[in-house]
């Protein structure tokens, strides 16, 4: 599957061509570029800051706001810290599988959902949490889902 690397070219002008400092920058743009690290794209971006691919690539795998597989249009991620998963996360899970039909960790068939699970989102109080796009949903329960996502 091949990449539209005419999308790439804003997000090479952004950085000067050989400034090997701005690899974490420029791959956060093409990151917001295409939802994900494309191969093609990281090999474009090396090329045009003058950064050896490995460099890149442990870059991108050292830090878990990269990712290197296609990514949903939403982000849907539910909070398993302990108060969630005392309150019932594990079945919120179990039903965003069943609901999306991707496991968790994956993204759906059509690319409209990533679905993850995160240890702790901070907010313990308002536990079970979902967060979608960002958005936060307290006190989650199963019937809740299909409203949140809209499924």
């Amino acid at each position: 599957m091949g990449v539209d690397l005419s999308r790439i070219r804003p997000v090479l002008q952004r950085h000067e061509r050989g400034d090997k400092t701005a690899l974490v920058h420029a791959l956060q743009d093409l990151q917001a570029t295409y939802r994900y690290l494309p191969e093609e794209g990281v090999r474009e971006v090396c090329a045009h800051l003058g950064v050896p691919l490995s460099k890149a690539f442990a870059v991108a795998t050292f830090y878990k706001a990269f990712s290197l597989e296609p990514r949903g249009e939403r982000i849907c991620r539910v909070c398993l810290g302990t108060t969630c998963h005392i309150r019932g996360a594990p079945l919120l899970v179990e039903e965003l599988e069943r609901l999306l039909e991707v496991r968790a960790g994956g993204t759906t068939k059509d690319l409209s959902f990533t679905l993850e699970t995160v240890n702790c989102v901070g907010a313990c109080a308002m536990a079970p949490v979902v967060l979608v796009d960002g958005k936060y949903h307290d006190g989650v329960v199963p019937t809740d889902l299909p409203g949140i996502v809209g499924r």
